[in-house]
């Protein structure tokens, strides 16, 4: 009786570099129960391979899937993934030397709630985990049993000679020859079915990535934009703040020399009730008074000139930092167009690239195919670029084309209006000639004589 080949379950681990470590289901189980820790994973989120492994070295089913790490190294006790029940039911995969495997990843998952568990593997020519998974199996470093594959010997008793008529089955051979092309292009239908599967898991990877950084840059752009605002918004707000406390200042200033007023009108009063006693001590203690009250005042004012002065300093700084700001912002919007004018000229440089031509006509000119280094110049002024690929001046252009679309006299009357009078259509621009070209026999005439005269 012929024995079944059996499989066998390996798990390996990647890291940037590629596979890191590779062991057997039964010590992943250990791992799992927490007989074994792997400090070198300590406090990391690895990325995970099962593979069913057939006699031949050969993978034959792959789930990826992601495992949590504690801080000591042991792996998180609240993994659950039935890892054997997603290899049997998800779909095929790309083939990797024994037929289409069977693949369970993020976009192919055969159960909704384990996809946020597990993660695509990258296709590219530089970097493929699949050939990376196929190369490390080869060696053989887990030690498996390699079966060869030997042709089964039929025993010489069970040989049986067929009758003489049936020798020669031109039918039986034509039959036979035919299922062999239906099985050749069923084959060849499968790989490119699995080819175009390939295909598709890679351009979904690429989009994923796509859409990553694309998020990523506008979370950036938008942390940015919220903190200057915020700046912004802040500066403001102290600028606010010193303005009301410098008005407060001079409302304290003007009340202390209402204040200051008050008093000396006091002791105005009580001087001029002096004099009645004596004069001469009253002048004395009205010049001691005028004295002191001067001082006070002068002290006061000079104190809080002094305040005013350096809050008026301060308002100044922010005011400079203000301006300061708004010009950064100013720069950054100016940067951001040209960013999208430089993403418009990476667009036509693609194109170019691709093989595609620039081409416009032009009256005189006919179809003109303009390299990539001149679109610039072309759309800043078109009908100058056609004149000068004719050779003439930008005017005498633009009169020749006015005259090529209605070659008629454009001479004024005495009324007014344009003579409009019939002429020969100049088919060149360099054979045009302004004043000659566009004007009739009798308007030519009187243009010599005037020019003459």
């Amino acid at each position: 009786m012929q024995i079944k080949p059996q499989t066998v379950e390996a798990v390996l681990f990647f890291n940037d570099g590629g596979v890191c470590k590779e062991m057997l289901y039964p010590e992943f189980e250990a791992m799992l129960d927490g007989v074994v820790s792997m400090p070198e994973f300590a406090d990391q989120q690895m990325r995970v391979a099962y593979v069913l492994i057939n006699t031949r070295l050969q993978i034959r089913a792959a789930v990826f899937f992601y495992l949590d790490f504690n801080e000591d190294g042991s792996a998180d006790s609240g993994w659950n993934i039935p890892l054997r029940n997603l290899a049997e039911r998800t779909g095929r995969g790309p083939d990797l030397g024994a037929g289409p495997i069977r693949l369970a990843c993020r976009s192919q998952c055969p159960v909704s709630w384990y996809q946020m568990h597990l993660w695509d593997p990258e296709l590219t020519q530089s970097r493929n985990h699949l050939v990376m998974l196929r190369d490390r199996i080869r060696r053989n470093q887990l030690g498996l049993l390699v079966e060869e594959e030997i042709p089964q010997v039929v025993p010489a008793e069970r040989l049986q000679m067929v009758a003489e008529d049936a020798w020669y089955a031109a039918d039986s051979a034509k039959q036979a020859a035919t299922e062999r092309a239906e099985k050749r292009e069923q084959e060849q239908r499968l790989k490119a079915a699995q080819l175009i599967k390939q295909q598709r898991l890679r351009i979904a990877n690429l989009e994923q990535q796509r859409e990553a950084d694309i998020t990523r840059l506008r979370d950036l752009a938008a942390q940015q934009q919220a903190r200057l605002l915020e700046e912004a918004a802040q500066l403001r707000q102290e600028l606010l703040d010193k303005e009301q406390l410098v008005e407060q200042l001079r409302s304290q200033l003007a009340e202390q020399a209402e204040g200051f007023q008050k008093n000396r009108e006091e002791m105005s009063q009580q001087l001029r009730a002096l004099e009645h006693n004596s004069r001469a001590e009253a002048q004395a203690s009205q010049a001691q008074f005028n004295e002191e009250l001067r001082r006070q005042i002068a002290a006061a004012v000079a104190e809080y000139k002094e305040q005013v002065s350096i809050r008026d300093v301060e308002l100044a700084y922010r005011n400079e930092l203000d301006s300061q700001l708004q010009q950064e912002i100013e720069q950054l919007q100016k940067q951001r167009d040209a960013l999208i004018e430089q993403s418009g000229e990476q667009v036509l440089k693609r194109l170019s690239g691709l093989g595609v031509t620039f081409m416009a006509y032009h009256p005189g000119a006919g179809h003109l195919t303009i390299p990539l280094h001149d679109m610039a110049r072309y759309q800043q002024n078109p009908l100058a670029y056609a004149a000068a690929k004719c050779a003439v001046s930008e005017e005498q252009y633009g009169q020749w084309v006015q005259h090529y679309q209605q070659p008629t006299c454009v001479a004024t009357l005495s009324s007014g209006e344009r003579c409009n009078m019939p002429l020969d259509k100049v088919e060149a621009p360099s054979r045009f000639f302004i004043g000659e070209s566009n004007c009739c026999a009798r308007h030519r005439a009187q243009d010599r004589l005037r020019t003459g005269s």
